[in-house]
């Protein structure tokens, strides 16, 4: 019985690299499976599928007309997941993210590991399983970890994706560290955006303190590029929060090329954002040096603060 599997909502390059590798690995071993996505591939992933000439994957907004069960990779959480998650059997789980809102009605594979990218607890699984990786495959999933661990400067980046991405190179035959800054740059050519699909791209909710929070994350080599469009994007997302009901709205602008990161806040609770991360809001914003991750450096402050 064929199953679906994909990543979270406004995927990024582990969300769909992720879903095809795990896909490829659950084939192998004698499943059918098809790696979809639930949204579009952003700029930086249009650029790593291009460089290894893969098809993106067709995007599905439910699941549940097609399939009886599906597999979820790079996240659980129900709200991140294809709308009628609750109508499907979820069979498997492959993720590096906690664990929340997330129940099943029968036993399944879960397999999650506190690594910086689900593509490496991926590869570990193509390891224990004894099936090679193969080249094109491996290109796309070194690319999923440069993006996550952002070339090993996140805080999430551990031994193991380090490991697996220079494994991964030499099967794929590239040399990563170029290669990755590259792909990483790619991902910052944010002229032809829209402040609407800036706030959209890679953001996630989050229930917090009985609020909806919402946190987006746009990665630059120019904050004040970004800031220039503030109130356009301020705008965008007050009419954001009206229309989905985010009590809390926050987007994280991150210089890729000195890890630091701007926040602009919008909605309430406000102070508690200021107590999260022991700082002043000034006009909304607070600059936090050092912060790239909102896994680990955002999203744990913000609910020990609510």
């Amino acid at each position: 019985m064929k199953e679906l599997v994909f990543g979270h909502k406004n995927p990024d390059t582990d969300a769909i690299v992720a879903a095809k590798a795990f896909s490829y690995l659950q084939n192998q071993l004698g499943a059918d499976t098809e790696a979809v996505a639930l949204g579009t591939p952003n700029e930086e992933t249009k650029f790593v599928l291009d460089y290894f000439k893969e098809p993106a994957p067709r995007i599905i907004k439910t699941a549940k007309n097609e399939v009886a069960a599906v597999m979820l990779v790079d996240h659980n959480e129900a709200q991140q997941s294809v709308d009628d998650i609750a109508e499907v059997q979820v069979t498997h789980v492959v993720d590096h993210h906690r664990i929340a809102n997330f129940e099943t009605a029968a036993p399944l594979f879960y397999h999650a590991e506190p690594l910086g990218c689900c593509s490496t607890v991926i590869y570990k699984l193509f390891k224990q399983n004894e099936v090679t990786v193969p080249a094109k495959l491996a290109g796309l999933m070194l690319s999923a970890i440069i993006s996550d661990t952002l070339l090993f400067k996140s805080p999430t980046t551990t031994a193991q994706d380090e490991q697996a991405v220079k494994e991964l190179a030499k099967i794929a035959g590239v040399d990563y560290e170029t290669y990755g800054l590259d792909m990483l740059k790619a991902g910052t050519n944010l002229g032809s955006k829209t402040e609407e699909e800036l706030i959209t791209a890679d953001a996630k909710s989050f229930e917090m303190g009985g609020k909806k929070v919402r946190i987006d994350q746009v990665n630059t080599v120019d904050l004040n590029e970004v800031f220039a469009r503030e109130a356009a994007l301020r705008t965008a997302i007050e009419k954001q929060n009206k229309e989905n009901g985010y009590d809390l709205f926050l987007l994280m602008v991150t210089n890729i090329m000195n890890s630091d990161t701007r926040l602009l806040v919008v909605g309430e609770p406000q102070e508690t954002v200021a107590k999260a991360f022991n700082v002043k809001l000034v006009d909304n914003k607070a600059d936090l040096p050092g912060v790239v991750s909102r896994k680990k450096q955002v999203v744990p402050p913000l609910e020990k603060a609510f």
